[in-house]
């Protein structure tokens, strides 16, 4: 199958290219990291990139395992360097060469070289590593497919059959290597699985020191049953006694940070519209890809209204939004979007057909007293020009359609 070309993330490392920054790509298991690279590496061969100015290695490749110790990385990357030469270093999945950060410090230095690098959770840019290189590195997160991509793979993009597509997006995953399994549920559940598995054993449970499998697993299937729901530590924790598990506080802490530094879950706070701050108690939490809480919960009925809340989420930070759930005195705003300054509202909801639900949704942006755009996403379909007291109403999947925008 042809490689996705996925265009905003392309266009960011060529924005970069001739940048003296590190390129830094982060993003959950299987979102298409490696991909990325390969289409990118191919694009430099076609501009009369020579081959032998390219180093690239996977560090999840059992060919590479012995470039796993910092300073053998380094010597082979310098045995490899051609003087006077434009050098693109490819580092895969970094995260398993334990002080790696000071072989791209070390690359850095020199003159005419690139380096690009990509990892699987968030810790891999730790502090301490984000203090050795800040200022030097611009950072990439990468998410498995949009919608807008999921439809240009599937080689249609008509109005009529945009429903249908958002149903497979929603089923049959967003992570790339499930378009190559076609309407295959049992192989897509299958493939899931792999994915959580590995990212449980590999990425939280063996780096986070968990020693607890099933209680990870149990906080996660808690997060994926209560997706845009407010919850805490202490919530979770009470509803897992009541199931009858002996677990503390703090645990539930740092397995919610294992999960979230795996990059499969997001928390998003509060914001106090009125008083401007971000509040502490109670978050919202949304999980990477959608049709991985029908792995993990098969028998459930499929929450419609808040795994739209939830792809509404990962298109807004797809777009470079940093994003937060609007507290009021009296009601909630779904999403509030803030990028370069600027403010954007959104209120999320199935339908609005009826009036009592419309009233319900326009309310609380209703309440909001400045200027800034404020939106209505619904599947209905609708005049373009639809606006209630300067309240736009879309419809989802074409707002979906529209270009996104990477920071």
């Amino acid at each position: 199958m042809k490689l996705i070309e996925r265009k905003q993330y392309l266009d960011f490392l060529r924005n970069h290219r001739y940048t003296d920054a590190i390129i830094v790509v982060s993003g959950i298991r299987r979102c298409g990291k490696s991909t990325l690279f390969q289409l990118y590496k191919e694009e430099l061969l076609a501009q009369d990139v020579q081959p032998e100015r390219i180093i690239s290695i996977n560090f999840e490749d059992l060919e590479y395992e012995h470039l796993q110790e910092y300073r053998t990385l380094y010597e082979y990357i310098l045995e490899r360097l051609i003087p006077n030469q434009e050098m693109y270093i490819f580092l895969d999945e970094i995260q398993h060469v334990p002080n790696f950060e000071k072989v791209v410090d070390s690359l850095y230095i020199k003159d005419k070289v690139k380096v690009y690098i990509t990892g699987s959770n968030a810790y891999f840019m730790s502090s301490e590593m984000a203090t050795l290189l800040s200022g030097r590195y611009v950072q990439l997160d990468m998410l498995p497919l949009s919608f807008k991509e999921f439809c240009e793979a599937h080689g249609n993009d008509e109005h009529q059959l945009l429903e249908e597509l958002y149903q497979k997006y929603i089923q049959y995953s967003s992570f790339p290597g499930t378009l190559t399994l076609g309407d295959n549920l049992p192989m897509i559940l299958d493939y899931l699985q792999g994915i959580f598995n590995t990212i449980v054993l590999k990425d939280i449970i063996t780096r986070s020191k968990i020693g607890d499998p099933q209680l990870l697993e149990s906080v996660a299937r808690y997060l994926f049953a209560n997706i845009g729901s407010l919850i805490n530590p202490t919530k979770i924790k009470n509803s897992l006694i009541s199931a009858g598990r002996k677990v503390d506080g703090r645990t539930i802490e740092r397995y919610l940070s294992g999960l979230k530094d795996a990059l499969l879950m997001y928390q998003v706070n509060r914001y106090d519209v009125r008083g401007k701050e971000v509040l502490q108690l109670n978050a919202k939490y949304y999980v990477a890809d959608v049709a991985l809480k029908q792995f993990l919960l098969p028998n459930r009925g499929e929450d419609t209204g808040h795994i739209l809340e939830n792809i509404v989420f990962l298109e807004l930070i797809r777009r470079g939004y940093k994003v937060y759930v609007g507290h009021l005195q009296k009601g909630e705003i779904d999403f509030i979007a803030q990028k370069h300054g600027i403010i954007e509202y959104y209120q999320v909801s199935q339908s609005v057909l009826d009036p009592h639900t419309l009233e319900r949704e326009l309310k609380p942006l209703e309440q909001i007293q400045d200027h800034y755009p404020k939106f209505l996403l619904t599947f209905d379909v609708i005049n373009k020009n639809a606006s209630y007291n300067g309240i736009q109403q879309r419809n989802v999947l074409e707002w979906l359609l529209d270009h996104s925008i990477v920071r």
